[in-house]
């Protein structure tokens, strides 16, 4: 690693990133002098424009304590027809966005772009024309340092890079980070799968696998952006801490556009302000509920016993009951959407007027077909034989009539079960009713079965392990012409009905062609903290793989016996005397006290998912939301609390295994109970 003097090659690195940022600045510039008024027909067309413009200059945004590159390729050889795109004697700059000079030549190279993919995946056996590798060490947005790989030298032999570790282990402040700069070469070759497959990711704690699905995100946007610009991107996480916590992550990659969103905000049709039991919750998620949703739908289909009969001026026709039930056996034999059949039926009766019309001699076109549609009696009939379905109202009725629930869960649901699900209190209205957050997902596949969901082009769906099959399907509702990015862990799935295999999960999703890989190279857990964690890992998960931590500095690991709060408050304080964040996570029935006893103590805190500054770097997090966030430094407190706050011990050692797992370099355990005995 190199040091800076006077006209070292830092010095002329350094050089070039000045000169980098000034073309970037030129860049924005440029777009902002852009002047519209003569371009555009209408306000329409000019109030789109300026929206574009807009995100393009937020796009060419230069974050000071951001590296614009963090990389350097040298090729050997000017391009061929089996060669990368580097000509001969020509190096490439790598960073988070493309920069031009004036005239238009390539200052930094995006990383997404084909010709950077050496950058991650270029080694000594396989070296892919590269003749030397550059990584950068920054100090904010300082270049510091530079480290070189000869990739095409034999002599030199392969070494673990010291800045990657230094910035794999550099203390987390702030929001989620992106991983550029870090990008292994499995994981890059997840993030550069293509946008026509679905991929499942299953990564142990520190894998990086959050990292790799929002940085997909963003490759599938370079690489296929005028497509999904049309049909659109999405990001699901579990809950709205985790959704802050990562939100900075694709706008520091250039990235504005990426919805992000939970579950329970996508199928929000009503309020939910109840709650289900355990047991209730899992039946009311089970796949089976499809089923007796879709019967109780096509129920409201009535057969036809009368004719209906049209009047046109002087004529009448007449379509017989027996005419009509073919019909209405021919959609229903379809299978198409109930709302879709009940709009094609009034078509289809007078299609069959119009072909009598047509015997007698007369010539309809389609203007005749579409008032005999709108004819009042063919209006009626279709009321009759296909009356509208609120699917609010629906599930309500399938929820507090016995005999209804009954009738269309025979054979698919126990009597049992059904009296699981059942409400013990009549309710009077939809909007009465305290819908509980599973309630919400039958709502949701009572309005799909009534009218198809809009399918996105892609979506990310994290921390997937916690879904019910019923949420898998609402989640594969919105990608039935897209793919999918499925991020999780068996390990950690911390519900009830928690995820039992990933192809049974992606079933659910629709998604069975998915190709599923497995990340098992840490790199955040201190391997001192993943190894003592993974003792759970045959009671929670027998057969999944440990993660084998790749950091070279073991991390701060303890175990304490403590008799009071106020030792936890001190463990606390000891953490914080190091640089970096710290999180205190606790089982959410002790949340309260341990609050008291910062506060008594006089130490500030933050809630999950709230950015932690130099000020105030200590978090309080109940165990239930500590999935997917991280910490520098962290005091578990009372292990079994966290085991015996959930239903059972299976979920109660995942919760467990989550929480002992969210230390990027130091650790403490603290209790005064006794400790499972798994561990």
């Amino acid at each position: 690693m190199s040091t800076p003097s006077s006209d070292d090659p830092l010095s002329r690195e350094r050089s070039h990133l000045a000169s980098s940022r000034a073309a970037l600045r030129a860049m924005r510039e440029d777009v902002e002098s852009l002047d519209i008024s003569d371009v555009t027909a209408n306000w329409v067309n000019a109030e789109v424009l300026a929206h574009q413009i807009d995100e393009r200059i937020k796009a060419l945004a230069d974050l000071s304590d951001t590296p614009l590159f963090f990389g350097r390729l040298d090729y050997l050889h000017a391009p061929g027809a089996d060669q990368a795109e580097g000509a001969e004697g020509e190096r490439f700059y790598i960073g988070r966005r493309h920069v031009h000079d004036h005239d238009g030549d390539p200052m930094v190279i995006d990383w997404r772009a084909p010709v950077s993919q050496p950058f991650y995946r270029a080694s000594k056996k396989a070296p892919m024309d590269v003749a030397l590798r550059r990584r950068f060490g920054y100090t904010g947005g300082e270049l510091t340092a530079y480290e070189d790989e000869h990739l095409s030298d034999p002599s030199e032999a392969a070494r673990t890079s010291k800045l990657l570790q230094q910035e794999i282990e550099r203390p987390r402040v702030g929001p989620m980070r992106d991983i550029v700069a870090t990008i292994q070469p499995e994981q890059d070759e997840i993030v550069r799968s293509g946008l026509g497959g679905t991929v499942c990711v299953q990564g142990g704690p520190g894998t990086g696998k959050t990292a790799v699905g929002l940085h997909r995100v963003a490759y599938l946007l370079y690489a296929h952006r005028e497509r999904l610009a049309r049909t659109g991107t999405l990001v699901i996480g579990p809950n709205k801490s985790f959704l802050h916590y990562i939100e900075q992550v694709l706008p520091a990659l250039g990235e504005l556009t990426v919805r992000q969103a939970t579950v329970d905000d996508l199928v929000s049709h009503v309020e939910v302000r109840g709650a289900d039991d355990a047991a209730a919750a899992v039946i009311k998620g089970d796949a089976r509920m499809a089923e007796v949703l879709r019967r109780a739908v096509r129920s409201h289909v009535t057969m036809p016993t009368e004719p209906v009969v049209v009047v046109r001026g002087s004529r009448r026709w007449r379509v017989p009951a027996y005419e009509l039930e073919g019909i209405v056996q021919e959609l229903l034999d379809r299978d198409i959407r109930y709302g879709a059949a009940r709009e094609a039926l009034p078509q289809r009766i007078a299609h069959a007027v119009l072909v009598q019309m047509e015997r007698s001699g007369e010539a309809p076109d389609d203007r005749v077909q579409d008032a005999v549609a709108r004819n009042a009696a063919v209006k009626a009939a279709v009321k009759a034989i296909w009356p509208p379905v609120d699917p609010a109202k629906l599930v309500l009725r399938l929820l507090t009539d016995a005999d209804f629930l009954a009738v269309h869960a025979g054979g698919v649901l126990s009597e049992d079960e059904q009296k699981r699900v059942l409400w013990a209190k009549p309710v009077r209205s939809v909007k009465s009713a305290k819908w509980s957050a599973a309630d919400a997902v039958l709502i949701d596949e009572a309005t799909d079965l009534v009218q198809r969901t809009h399918s996105l082009g892609h979506v990310v769906l994290d921390e997937a392990q916690d879904l019910s099959p019923m949420q898998y399907r609402a989640v594969g509702r919105r990608c039935t012409t897209g793919s999918a990015t499925v991020l999780g862990d068996l390990a950690q799935g911390t519900t009830p009905w928690a995820t039992r295999s990933w192809d049974e999960a992606l079933a659910h999703l629709g998604k069975t062609d998915a190709v599923v890989e497995e990340l098992t190279a840490g790199f955040r857990v201190p391997t001192d903290v993943i190894t003592y964690a993974s003792r759970l890992l045959p009671h929670i998960a027998p057969g999944l793989t440990p993660v084998a931590s790749v950091r070279e500095n073991p991390g701060f690991f303890e175990v304490r016996e403590v008799g009071e709060a106020g030792e936890v408050v001190a463990a606390c304080e000891e953490l914080l005397r190091n640089e970096g964040s710290t999180g205190l996570i606790a089982a959410d029935a002790r949340v309260p006290v341990l609050a008291q006893a910062l506060a008594a103590a006089g130490i500030g805190y933050l809630d999950p998912g709230e950015e932690t500054t130099q000020e105030t770097r200590l978090t309080l997090v109940p165990a239930s939301l500590a999935k997917g966030l991280e910490y520098d430094y962290v005091v578990l407190d009372e292990p079994q609390a966290v085991v015996d706050g959930e239903p059972d011990e299976r979920t109660g050692l995942r919760r467990l295994y989550v929480a002992l797992t969210r230390a990027v370099s130091g650790l403490i355990v603290v209790h005064a109970a006794g400790l499972p005995v798994q561990l």
